[in-house]
């Protein structure tokens, strides 16, 4: 993780919000507890999930595991009181950055209108060193913040939509170069609950010791310090 002498808080006088990544689970693993206390402030809250993580789990077949894991998706997301959520259709695993991608994303930013736009970290790593990001998040995170600018544009995908250009900041949920950030600490058992809504997929990963409140208190806590708060979540803010 890149050093920082603290995190400056994200702006938070929006009404609604887009969230596009890869997979389920994907927001739990980081930003569900921020979605929470927005939802909680009365802001709409849109999931697009490109994949529906068909193949996640080693041991299921993915004609099994996609069903299984939207419902999973579903729940999660009304835990934290988000009741809009999308399947894009898009494979798992094997998500390729490019044109054909930012119009899927952009279509969807046109449909839903958002002000804020939330998507995956998009860098190579997670910690700035060596911890690798994976490939589907990388081309879903440039793909978006592509996809904003596309989605203001009337003479690109003009069969995707009415332009909008609404879209004021996108946000990248767990960058290393996140210098902003979102006190979780009044929903942050939310969070937790969120993602233990993913049982299966968890259980799939055969991690026999993973606690999703230790897993979760192990980068919100931090974040919480660099805030002034006990927990939060961090984002990398990109201005259209």
């Amino acid at each position: 993780m890149n050093a920082v002498d603290k995190l400056e808080p994200v702006v938070e006088d929006w009404q609604k919000a887009l969230a596009v990544v890869a997979h389920p689970d994907d927001l739990e693993f980081g930003a569900a507890a921020a979605i929470a206390r927005w939802t909680g402030q009365g802001k709409q809250v849109v999931y697009c999930l490109l994949t529906s993580g068909e193949a996640g789990i080693d041991g299921v077949d993915p004609a099994e595991c996609g069903p299984l894991r939207e419902a999973e998706q579903i729940e999660s997301s009304r835990i934290v009181g988000v009741s809009a959520v999308e399947f894009l259709g898009q494979p798992d695993g094997t998500i390729e950055y490019g044109v054909a991608l930012r119009r899927v994303i952009a279509a969807a930013i046109r449909r839903h209108q958002p002000e804020i736009v939330i998507t995956n970290n998009f860098r190579d790593t997670w910690d700035g060193d060596v911890t690798l990001n994976q490939a589907d998040h990388i081309n879903t995170g440039r793909a978006t913040v592509d996809a904003v600018r596309d989605a203001a544009n009337r003479w690109i995908f003009p069969d995707a939509g009415d332009k909008w250009d609404g879209v004021r900041q996108v946000w990248a949920s767990g960058s290393p170069n996140s210098r902003h950030a979102v006190d979780t600490t009044d929903t942050f058992e939310v969070g937790v609950r969120s993602l233990q809504a993913h049982k299966a997929y968890i259980d799939g990963l055969n991690w026999p010791d993973f606690d999703p409140e230790e897993f979760l208190e192990g980068a919100s806590r931090p974040a919480g310090t660099l805030l002034g708060t006990r927990y939060a979540a961090r984002f990398e803010v990109l201005t259209p």
